[in-house]
């Protein structure tokens, strides 16, 4: 099997995409993924001396999190957006200087659908352009990181497929991306803390924010306390998005769900009502909130296609999505695969940093420091217990009346699913997807397979599949027979 490079080559020169015309010179390391967790772990394994191949879908550094405004809307001050932008700027500044160095390649663009093994190292497919120009890429390497980051969780309930409808990170990336609001007058709806900062980011543009609606409540963390006094600046940083709410004078409603979306051609109003300890409905509570716009989230799921189709080993986090298990110098339990950030359960942006880190030391055969061990595992502490506070319930499909769309891609709704379960005798997601096609269209089931999972009985599973996005068939056919 492919093993870690405990020394880099002095004469491997920088790596560089490959079409269909030639091979690509060997990586040190390939990383895949460009935000936090990549970018950490790419400037520093880069900085110890490894030839590092950095592989991205977007078209500049910072993944999701730091997303940068389109270059032709003039933003000034774009890291009025961001928290923690100066750690994402110094990064960016070494990335470059590595880039004029030959240390790092970095390859925009590239959307990496499989990594197989090849000899004694990987070789990573890419589908690398876009349209016209949309050309195969392969990039081989001895040692690879899987940063790939995370997508939101949503938990779908009548209405959800009305235009204004959007993610609640999908609100926070139409503003930092494009300068643009969902809507003026903005409902933020779901669980878990981002639903704080979106709702203070929005106000701050000009939307109002009627409410902030929270399914879960914050004496969750009741239980948790050294998780959270180990980490001041993060109660610093709630106590900002608690006075920002104050500023702007919008509500916080916990235990609290929005129920049903109201609309003909786009949303007019929510319905929100009180939820028991499990997330059922409570009978009567109901009150409708005028709006133009949703913006809804249950936290983030992590991004595992890549990892999954290897192999890797799973485990369930404390907000109930599978993550990957790694040790304490961030490796898979595939031999030459480590990973960082949201991969190995949902931490936010200063967890991904500090792993990067460490993935790129131990790679590098260097001993980590102790501060930066220690960093890790107090963000870790607190990432479970905000996990564990934000869960959500079991008794959330409550919500769901048979008629409500569960599968927006395959039109499924919540009844057939019911059916399979009932009269069909389906037990699990995937006899409801042969039964039902609910995860079988373009989103493959990111949308959809919490929901599906939930209605099926099934806890959630890893997902494993040959290819992580769709890819072209003249790509494949491009492949050598042994990898066809």
């Amino acid at each position: 099997m492919p093993t870690s490079p405990s020394e880099p080559s002095e004469s491997a020169a920088p790596s560089e995409s490959a079409g269909a015309t030639g091979p690509a010179r060997t990586a040190d390391l390939a990383v895949v993924g460009a935000g936090p967790a990549g970018l950490a772990a790419a400037v520093t394994a880069a900085g110890l001396g490894l030839r590092v191949t950095l592989l991205d879908a977007g078209e500049r550094p910072g993944g999701q999190y730091y997303r940068h405004p389109a270059p032709g809307l003039g933003a000034a001050r774009p890291e009025a957006l961001h928290h923690g932008w100066a750690d994402f700027a110094t990064r960016e500044a070494a990335l470059r200087a590595h880039v004029s160095a030959g240390r790092i390649s970095h390859l925009p663009g590239h959307h990496v659908w499989s990594v197989v093994p090849d000899g004694s190292g990987w070789m990573l497919h890419a589908v690398a352009g876009h349209g016209p120009e949309e050309r195969a890429a392969a990039v081989p390497a001895k040692a690879v990181l899987l940063a790939t980051g995370a997508y939101e969780r949503q938990l779908p309930f009548p209405g959800w497929t009305l235009p204004g409808v959007v993610g609640a990170g999908g609100a926070q990336a139409m503003l930092k991306g494009g300068l643009v609001l969902p809507g003026q007058r903005v409902v933020v709806a779901g669980s878990g803390p981002l639903l704080l900062a979106v709702a203070g980011s929005l106000a701050a543009a000009g939307a109002t924010v009627p409410a902030v609606v929270e399914a879960a409540s914050y004496t969750g963390y009741a239980d948790k306390a050294p998780a959270l006094l180990r980490n001041p600046g993060k109660l610093a940083e709630g106590a900002t998005y608690g006075s920002a709410l104050l500023r702007h004078h919008i509500r916080l409603l916990t235990r609290h769900a929005v129920t049903e979306v109201h609309g003909t051609d786009r949303v007019e109003a929510v319905t929100v009502a009180r939820l028991d300890r499990d997330w059922r409905p409570v009978p009567g509570t109901g009150r409708r909130i005028p709006c133009d716009a949703l913006a809804v989230g249950h936290g983030l799921v992590p991004q595992l296609e890549l990892a999954t189709g290897l192999g890797c080993a799973t485990r369930l986090s404390a907000d109930g999505t599978i993550a990957l298990d790694l040790d304490a110098g961030q490796r898979t339990s595939v031999p030459g695969i480590w990973s960082a950030g949201e991969t190995g359960g949902i931490g936010g942006a200063q967890l991904a940093l500090a792993e990067g880190e460490l993935a790129a030391l131990a790679i590098a055969g260097r001993p980590a420091p102790a501060r930066l061990t220690r960093r890790r595992a107090r963000l870790r502490a607190f990432a479970d217990a905000m996990g564990g506070a934000h869960r959500p319930g079991e008794g959330w499909t409550d919500w769901l009346r048979d008629d409500a769309e569960v599968c927006r891609c395959e039109e499924v709704p919540a009844g057939r699913i019911r059916e399979a379960v009932r009269d069909l005798g389906a037990r699990d997601a995937r006899t409801v997807k042969l039964l039902t096609r609910a995860g079988m269209g373009w989103c493959q089931g990111r949308m959809c397979g919490p929901a599906v999972c939930a209605l099926a009985g099934d806890g959630p599973a890893p997902d494993r599949r040959p290819l992580s996005c769709p890819v072209p068939l003249a790509h494949l056919a491009q492949l050598p027979a042994s990898e066809r």
